[in-house]
C-alpha cells in the first residue's frame, strides 16, 4: 500500500511542543487536500533504501497519539496559549487502517452527533470529519482522550481541525447538500480504468446512469447515479476503497455538474439510458439503428474481458456497508491474460519515435519509462532514425506509458508513444548510437525495475510528468549544492527550489523534492540522472539516486 509523505511535514520537537506541531501539520494537511493531486504521494523506494518517501506515523508512534488531554499537557509545558487549537466542528482523525472507507467512519462516529461531511485521505490513513455542531465534535475528541475509539477494528486518534468547515468542490452553502453526480479521483492507477470497470464497481451500490472519464490531473471520472440517495450510499461505501488490491484507490467528492452529457458510448464515456448510442462520423449522415447495438467483439479492446463471476466480499472488505439494502456481492472486473486481447491492440511492446539522435540512448529511455512498468529490453531501429522499441512487463505498462508520456517534449523533440505491432524485441541489427552506446540493451535483470514484485509495485504512485521531482535513496552527506553541481556536470537544467524531508536518526538515506522552471526541464533531468550512482568517500557500495514525478505542482 502506498504511503503519504508525512515525513516532509513533521515538525521538530518533543511532547512539549505537541500543540504547535499539531496545528502546523493540520493546516498543511487541510491545504493539501483542497487541491486534487496535492497530497505528496510519491513512488516507493526499494528495500535497499533506508527510508520510504512518505512514511505515515504508525499507530504506535507517540506523535500520532494525540488527543485533547495530551494537547493540554503540551500547552502547559510550553506555557503558550497561542498554540491552542480552538474547538471546531471539524475533527482530524489519524491512525486509520488501510482498509477503512467513509462508511466505517460514519458508523463509528455518528454516536457523537450528526455528521455533515467526510473527507478521506487514504494514503495518509487520515480523514477529516465535519459534525453538525461543535458539541458533537467536542464529545468525539473528549471520548478519544479518555478511552480507545475503534474504527474498522483499529484504534484511531482525534483532535480539532484548524478549519471550521471542510471545503467542498460544489462550494455549497448548505453543508448537507449533495448531488447525484460524484467526482472520482483514481489514485495510483496501475491498471486501465474504463467505463466498464467503474460501472461494475459502482452499479451494485446504486443505479448508474452515465459515466465520463477524463485525464486532467491524473485519472478522474464523473459518475451520475439515479438519485442523490444512491450517490450518497456509493460515496460512503467506496470513498477510500481500492478497485484492485493495493492500487487504483478511489477518492470521492460530490461534483459540480448535476447531470452528465454523453455523446458516445466507449471506454471513456457511456450513457446507460441510451444503450445504442454510437459515435457518428462526420459526412456519413444518419446511421441506421441496430436492433442489438454493437457486436460484443467491438468492445474487446477495453483491456478487460467479461467481468468475472460474482465474488463474495471478504470480511474486512472496504466495500462493506451497514445498510441492509446494499448487496453483499460485488462483481470485480479482473485483468485478463493477453489471449483475451485483440491481436491489433494487445502488445507489451511500445514504439517510441521523436527521440533526440545524440542525447537519447537505451539507458535514458529506461530511466523515463521505468516509472510506468518494468522494462525488459530497449532497441533502437536502424531503418527508422530516432525510433526505438521498448518491451515492457505487460500490456498495462504500455498503456500507462502511452497515457503519460505520449506527446511530451524531451530535449526539444516531442515524443510519439504508441503500441507496437511487435510482441517482443529481438536483438537483431545491433549498431552504435551517436553517443557511442549500443542500440540494444536488456534490462530484465536490473534491480532498478520498480514493479518486480507485488509489494514493490504497490508502493509506486503512477503520476504524469510534472515540474517537481521527488528524489530518494540519497546518502545523508549529499547537500543541495551537491545536487546542483550534479545537474551542471551532466548539462541539464538546475532546480529553482529545494526541499529535504526530515529523516529518522537511524535512516541511512534522505529524500526530498526538487522544483524546476518547467515540466520539460524536470523530464530531461529525470531522463539523465535517474539511477545515477553516487559514490561517497570510504563507502563500499554506491548509492543509486532515484527520481520520480511528484504529485505537488510547486513547493
Amino acid at each position: 500500500m502506498s504511503t503519504a509523505e508525512g515525513t516532509g511535514q513533521r515538525e521538530e520537537g518533543e511532547c512539549g511542543r505537541a500543540a504547535k506541531r499539531l496545528k502546523t501539520e493540520e493546516r498543511e494537511t487541510e491545504a493539501e487536500e483542497r487541491e486534487e493531486g496535492e497530497e505528496e504521494l510519491e513512488e516507493g523506494e526499494d528495500s535497499d533504501s533506508g527510508s520510504l518517501p512518505g512514511n505515515v506515523e504508525s499507530a504506535g508512534d507517540n506523535r500520532a497519539r494525540w488527543s485533547a488531554s495530551q494537547y493540554d499537557a503540551g500547552r502547559k509545558d510550553n506555557g503558550e496559549d497561542s498554540h491552542r487549537i480552538s474547538p471546531s466542528p471539524v475533527v482530524h482523525v489519524r491512525g486509520l487502517c488501510e482498509a477503512v472507507v467513509e462508511a466505517d467512519l460514519i458508523d463509528a462516529l455518528e454516536k457523537f452527533g450528526s455528521i455533515c461531511y467526510v473527507m478521506m485521505m487514504p494514503f495518509k490513513r487520515q480523514a477529516l470529519v465535519e459534525f453538525s455542531a461543535v458539541e458533537s465534535a467536542d464529545r468525539c475528541v473528549s471520548c478519544g482522550a479518555k478511552e480507545p475509539v475503534y474504527i474498522a477494528g483499529q484504534q484511531a486518534y482525534f483532535n480539532y481541525s484548524t478549519s471550521k468547515r471542510i471545503t467542498r468542490p460544489t462550494n455549497a452553502d448548505n453543508p448537507n447538500s449533495g448531488n447525484k453526480v460524484l467526482l472520482l479521483s483514481i489514485q495510483n492507477p496501475l491498471y486501465p480504468i474504463t467505463t466498464d470497470v467503474l460501472y461494475t464497481v459502482c452499479n451494485p451500490i446504486g443505479s448508474v446512469l452515465r459515466i465520463v472519464i477524463f485525464k486532467r490531473n491524473g485519472i478522474q471520472a464523473m459518475v451520475e447515479f439515479e438519485s442523490v440517495q444512491c450517490a450518497q450510499k456509493a460515496k460512503a461505501a467506496l470513498n477510500g476503497a481500492d478497485i484492485y488490491a493495493g492500487c487504483c484507490t478511489l477518492k470521492i467528492e460530490y461534483a459540480r455538474p448535476t447531470r452528465l452529457n454523453v455523446i458516445k458510448n466507449d471506454n471513456e464515456s457511456w450513457d446507460y439510458t441510451k444503450p445504442y448510442l454510437v459515435r457518428r462520423d462526420r459526412g456519413k449522415g444518419r446511421q441506421r439503428q441496430a436492433i442489438l447495438g454493437e457486436h460484443p467483439s467491438s468492445y474487446s479492446d477495453n483491456g478487460y474481458g467479461s467481468p468475472c463471476p460474482l465474488l463474495p466480499l471478504p470480511g474486512n472488505s472496504r466495500y462493506k456497508l451497514t445498510s441492509a439494502d446494499v448487496p453483499d456481492m460485488v462483481s470485480y472486473p479482473l485483468p485478463q491474460s493477453s489471449s483475451s486481447y485483440s491481436a491489433q491492440t494487445a502488445s507489451s511492446v511500445a514504439m517510441v519515435s521523436g527521440l533526440h539522435s545524440s542525447k537519447m540512448n537505451c539507458t535514458r529511455i529506461f530511466n523515463l519509462f521505468c516509472l510506468y512498468g518494468n522494462i525488459e529490453k530497449v532497441k533502437f531501429m536502424k531503418s527508422v532514425p530516432g525510433t526505438a522499441l521498448v518491451e515492457m512487463g505487460d500490456e498495462y505498462a504500455v498503456d500507462r506509458a502511452i497515457t503519460h508520456l505520449n506527446s511530451i517534449k524531451v530535449f526539444g523533440k516531442r515524443l510519439n508513444v504508441c503500441v507496437s505491432k511487435q510482441h517482443a524485441v529481438i536483438p537483431s541489427q545491433v549498431f552504435e548510437l551517436e553517443d557511442g552506446s549500443s542500440s540494444y540493451k536488456d534490462f530484465a535483470m536490473t534491480r532498478n525495475n520498480r514493479f518486480s514484485s507485488a509489494g514493490q509495485a504497490s508502493k509506486n504512485i503512477i503520476q504524469p510528468p510534472s515540474a517537481v521531482l521527488h528524489y530518494y535513496n540519497v546518502p545523508p552527506c549529499i547537500s543541495q549544492e551537491h545536487l546542483l553541481k550534479l545537474c551542471t556536470e551532466h548539462d541539464v537544467p538546475g532546480f529553482v527550489k529545494f526541499k529535504m524531508f526530515d529523516a529518522k536518526p537511524s535512516s541511512k538515506t534522505i529524500s526530498g523534492l526538487l522544483e524546476f522552471d518547467s515540466k520539460t526541464e524536470a523530464v530531461e533531468v529525470l531522463t539523465v540522472l535517474n539511477h545515477y550512482q553516487i559514490r561517497i568517500p570510504n563507502g563500499s557500495n554506491p548509492y543509486t539516486l532515484k527520481l520520480c514525478f511528484s504529485t505537488s505542482s510547486h513547493l
